[in-house]
């Protein structure tokens, strides 16, 4: 991991020698959640860029927190091939309700983007899932598609602050992302042209964390998401 580098309150950092560092993370206001394998001192280091509580945990054995979980301030929906353990430490560490999310997709991550206001669900869910999402974290949901993707979690990163959106979102989509989670969205890229906006950027009300090939005429884009 590099140096983070405070712009415009953008932190630039790598995970695991690699830019991508949103399929590794998932935060919000309160707590950001850590794969193992990083140092103590560098977990510090991520906890202080977002101002938030720290906890290392896996899901499903795995690194890639990003894909298989989505999580606001009052939950946390993930992916049913979470172990049991894992879902005690992330409760025990949150304080926060955690479910499985009772569908035959395993990356919850990339179907579902939230903030404590709304949250923008993939079309491809069932309504069983959906209700269970809007259950548990707590707010009205909106099934879309966005930029002809339907994996919004992947091209839609959010906060109670502001969000980023793929680029190649059309005006009425970011008006309806606007609508369901009561921010401004700011089509932008991530990594010098990536434009599934999840996979390089973290958000919380409070700070941003992206990837360290993110370009400076990017990084202006992204702090207009910013409060």
């Amino acid at each position: 991991m590099t140096q983070g580098v405070s712009k415009m309150g953008v932190h630039i950092l790598d995970i695991y020698r690699t830019s991508s560092i949103g399929i590794f993370l998932r935060s919000n206001d309160k707590h950001l959640l850590i794969p193992p394998g990083i140092s103590p001192s560098k977990t510090k280091k991520l906890g202080s860029y977002m101002d938030a509580t720290t906890t290392v945990i896996s899901i499903a054995g795995s690194r890639l927190l990003g894909p298989l979980s989505a999580m606001n301030g009052k939950g946390v929906v993930i992916s049913k091939l979470a172990e049991d353990g894992e879902i005690d430490v992330i409760k025990r560490a949150t304080g926060l309700r955690v479910e499985r999310l009772n569908s035959q997709y395993t990356s919850v991550g990339n179907l579902v983007a939230a903030n404590d206001n709304g949250a923008v669900v993939s079309k491809i869910l069932g309504k069983e899932a959906i209700s269970e999402i809007s259950e548990v974290l707590d707010v009205p949901v909106k099934m879309m598609e966005v930029a002809s993707y339907v994996q919004v979690g992947s091209v839609i990163t959010a906060s109670n602050a502001g969000a980023i959106v793929h680029p190649g979102a059309t005006e009425e989509q970011v008006g309806e992302i606007e609508d369901i989670l009561k921010v401004e969205v700011e089509p932008a890229t991530v990594n010098r042209g990536v434009p599934l906006v999840s996979s390089g950027a973290v958000l919380n009300s409070k700070n941003m964390m992206v990837g360290s090939l993110t370009s400076g005429p990017e990084l202006m884009i992204l702090g207009r998401a910013m409060p």
